[in-house]
């Protein structure tokens, strides 16, 4: 998109817009936002506006702390779902203190600069991601709407109207959808995005949810990215499809090597396993995600690799030969309440680690291998995965001491307040016979 300020105000002119809406992200990856009306348009794109940059912290904000919300204009778009009269746009915002210093507490501050530090060493991280979520009947409980499954139809699929709904604003917002379907549990769907520079693809997922949640209010339903709402019933991931491109070859890709997969990319993979309990908090960040994570509903559970089990922390897609630039390598643990600006930040410095020390990459696990002790386990809870996460140097240099100290605060708050809830199991099991 042509980002010219003139350009920008021009088409906010055109299309009426009377709003425009600034976005932002705060640590625990909740989409946050203040609206200005169009006569303040040149005056924030100049200068940014003047907020209360508190609600960045998460639950754990304390004082005003005033900040500076700078445009981004590449990021304008018009929100399809709001009246064609006095229509409304949306930017996203970089974050800056009131000296016009970069905010070390901004999630997008902090991907754009482990994307300029894999620029600097000559790569370009691209990523694309198959979202898993539900839609039920209200916020209240999980109500399903249906009661089909894995690439099911009607009447099965009683939601593929609201799933169509999404699709089709995504598109009218420049987003590319490669596909969409029933997921594998009751309720629940899944639409993947075409790949993007990692940067792009966090905005896109940002937006993503708030049109989900928008179609589910305009229907009288609910979007839900909870990583395990239902009992007996598979979780939600956010599998994350990954590549480097260096003078924009796929460094992944090797039609020499078994499964077409480079040393490099293999280097990459290794990274991600030998470092992934360290960024597990981040990319399964809630108490709730490791209901998920349990043996038997095709999620993670052990560092491992493969081309096709479901099972693996890592997958290789099958690539065709004549098809480089489509080689990938997914991660399967993240889910999709996750921070995407920080799990990005994460996956990337844990896969260049892993080229810059050429770490050795175990066997697969393929479909003649079992699991077994020899692979190491991944976090059970969330509090076993703070702790890894709390003694890595990696992830501080990663994220800056602001962020892992910020997070870290935020994690052991919400595990603080859980250990105060009784829950149902409790009073169900207990209750009766002690």
């Amino acid at each position: 998109m042509n980002t010219d300020k003139e350009y920008i105000l021009k088409l906010a002119h055109d299309h009426k817009i009377k709003f425009i809406r600034l976005w932002f992200t705060d640590i625990l990856g909740f989409l946050k936002s203040f609206a200005i009306t169009i006569e303040e348009l040149e005056d924030a794109i100049n200068e940014g506006v003047r907020f209360d940059g508190s609600t960045l912290k998460g639950e754990t904000r304390s004082d005003e702390e005033e900040m500076i919300a700078m445009p981004d204009t590449s990021t304008f778009q018009v929100l399809p779902w709001r009246p064609q009269e006095d229509s409304v746009a949306r930017m996203f915002c970089d974050i800056y203190r009131i000296d016009m210093s970069p905010f070390e507490g901004d999630s997008r501050h902090i991907l754009k600069k482990n994307l300029e530090h894999a620029a600097s060493m000559g790569y370009t991280f691209y990523t694309g991601p198959e979202i898993e979520f539900f839609f039920f009947k209200n916020s209240s409980s999980p109500e399903i709407l249906d009661q089909g499954g894995y690439f099911d139809l009607t009447p099965l699929d009683v939601a593929s109207d609201f799933r169509r709904h999404t699709v089709l604003t995504l598109e009218k917002m420049g987003i590319d959808v490669i596909s969409s379907h029933h997921e594998a549990s009751h309720s629940q769907h899944e639409i993947d995005l075409r790949h993007e520079d990692a940067l792009t693809t966090a905005d896109n997922i940002m937006t993503f949810k708030s049109i989900a949640k928008e179609v589910g209010q305009m229907n009288g339903i609910y979007a839900s990215f909870m990583p395990k709402p239902l009992t007996g019933q598979n979780g939600s991931g956010l599998h994350i499809h990954q590549s480097l491109f260096k003078d924009d070859v796929n460094i992944f890709f090797d039609e020499k090597n078994e499964n077409y997969l480079s040393e490099e990319g293999k280097y990459f993979i290794a990274g991600l396993l030998k470092h992934s309990n360290e960024f597990f908090a981040l990319t399964n960040q809630w108490i709730n995600s490791y209901k998920r994570l349990i043996e038997g509903y095709e999620s993670p559970t052990q560092a491992t690799w493969s081309t096709k089990s479901q099972s693996a922390l890592v997958r290789i897609p099958q690539s065709r030969p004549d098809k480089p630039a489509s080689m990938r390598v997914e991660l399967r643990n993240p889910d999709p309440a996750c921070n995407p600006y920080l799990v990005f930040s994460a996956m990337l410095a844990a896969g260049l680690e892993g080229i810059k020390n050429k770490y050795d990459l175990p066997s697969p696990l393929d479909n003649k291998t079992e699991l077994n002790s020899s692979h190491p386990h991944l976090p059970l809870h969330l509090h076993e995965a703070l702790q890894y996460f709390e003694e890595s140097e990696l992830m501080k240099k990663t994220l800056g001491d602001y962020v892992h100290r910020k997070f870290i605060e935020n994690k052991k708050f919400e595990l603080k307040e859980f250990n105060h809830y009784i829950t149902d199991y409790e009073i169900k099991s207990y209750l009766p016979k002690l």
